[in-house]
């Protein structure tokens, strides 16, 4: 009760302070209101920041996903709200030592060999540590907070107090899809030893990558409330975009865009949750990926079945495309719909693979590909949401989303298409990078 009251009093009063910005704005310029969202932001790092859990979890996505918000409101949300990432308020260090002792038996001075009571970062459910195993080896442990299985509990059955301060941030935004997808993947995130599995499994694929890097997962150090892996130095997300030049940005642009989409057709493995806190950027040029715990593995027909929903609308093959669509489950039998503004749709949202041609991703971009979905001046709202969403398909639309953020914010370009094809039909590598990871890949027996 207290966590929803905390919500819905933020939500009062910014409802009321963004009426009165807006008031003073008409009389004094647009400084008023500029100043009411960054007061906005402030208290919705200081609120959700020390509630942790799904709370947090809603003001990580405003933290960078590109919103249909003017660029300077979104500057402002992206910037104050950046410390959620991974700078969260820590919680106190007898109180995460306390969950290692509940855990493994032992403090954690006597689990580990060396233990670092200050968190290296800190983030919805828990923060992470660094250690020393007794055979010399650094980790990184991830000890979830206590009691925030039950705040997590709290936030998802008082979710409909996530929807006034979720509007404010984008008022056309639908909050009902976000907050179910957001209720499935945090549950599943609660489990270490799921999410130990999944890094696991990754690690396994990418170990010895050229430029792909997944820490080593080590389970005897592992319980339901503590994941520890391979210790990895290297720049954050934000520090990469200070010291890092145009070139440098590219490629690392192109490497996440090959991870995401070749994870999932070259080995039919998904990890759901893109945002710049789980990636590092050591100074070699590769990049570092963190947080497993929301990944989904498709089966092949699923698998293939995108595929071939892709092929038709790069074809721009409306036939083809509606029957994919049918067997997929996403056309209920008695909806109407225009077809050829269905494919119009598709063709928008996918955007940079559509032609073979080079494409550069914007914070524009990824604003627009929100606007078709959730904005009615587009003419799309009505169309789609006569679609059914099969369930294999719902983490598919956050991942797009915060991709497109991301490699909006380093302002991506290369022939996307190209590289696509890489995946869909092994073709020749389209890029240096593709060039360097095909021995890799040609030699991985986990090819599917």
């Amino acid at each position: 009760m207290q966590r929803a009251s905390s919500l819905a009093r933020l939500s009062a009063s910014t409802g009321a302070g963004y009426l009165g910005s807006r008031m003073r704005g008409l009389r004094n310029g647009d400084a008023a209101e500029q100043r009411f969202h960054i007061e906005t932001a402030e208290k919705m790092l200081e609120l959700l920041g020390s509630m942790k859990g799904a709370a947090m979890k809603l003001g990580q996505i405003a933290s960078f996903v590109d919103l249909d918000l003017p660029p300077e409101v979104q500057a402002t949300y992206h910037e104050v709200l950046a410390d959620l990432r991974d700078a969260a308020p820590p919680t106190d260090p007898k109180t995460i030592a306390r969950v290692v002792a509940d855990e493994f038996g032992a403090p954690p001075e006597q689990v580990f060999a060396e233990w670092s009571p200050e968190p290296l970062a800190s983030a919805s459910i828990g923060q992470v540590h660094w250690a020393r195993l007794h055979d010399g080896t650094e980790v990184a442990a991830k000890v979830q907070y206590p009691g925030v299985a039950e705040a997590v509990e709290s936030d998802l059955a008082n979710a409909e107090m996530f929807t006034p301060l979720a509007r404010l941030i984008s008022p056309n935004l639908k909050v009902k899809p976000l907050i179910e997808e957001l209720r499935a993947r945090v549950i599943d995130e609660l489990d270490y030893q799921r999410e130990a599995q999944h890094q696991q499994a990754f690690f396994e694929r990418y170990d010895g990558h050229p430029f792909i890097r997944v820490p080593r997962v080590f389970p005897d150090y592992s319980r339901p409330r503590i994941l520890t892996a391979e210790y990895v130095d290297g720049r954050s997300f934000d520090g990469m975009l200070r010291t890092s030049t145009r070139e440098e940005q590219q490629r690392y642009g192109e490497i996440i865009y090959r991870f995401v989409f070749g994870s999932l057709n070259r080995f039919r493995l998904f990890n759901a949750d893109p945002h710049p806190g789980n990636y590092l950027f050591p100074e070699d040029g590769s990049v570092v990926f963190l947080d497993f715990g929301s990944v989904k593995m498709f089966g092949t027909a699923i698998r293939d079945a995108i595929r071939r929903q892709l092929r038709a609308v790069l074809d721009n093959d409306v036939e083809t495309l509606l029957e994919e669509m049918r067997q997929a489950g996403f056309l209920p039998a008695n909806a109407r719909y225009d077809a050829a503004r269905l494919m119009q749709w598709f063709r928008e949202f996918n955007r940079p693979i559509v032609e073979d041609a080079e494409f550069g991703y914007t914070p524009e971009f990824a604003r627009d590909v929100i606007r078709t979905t959730t904005g009615p001046r587009q003419g799309y709202v009505d169309l789609l949401r006569r679609l059914n969403l099969p369930p294999d398909y719902l983490t598919l639309n956050r991942i797009q989303w915060g991709v497109n953020s991301i490699l909006g914010r380093l302002r991506a370009r290369a022939n996307w298409y190209r590289i696509s094809m890489e995946f869909w039909e092994g073709a020749p590598p389209a890029t240096g990078l593709g060039r360097d990871e095909r021995p890799f890949i040609d030699a991985s027996p986990f090819l599917t």
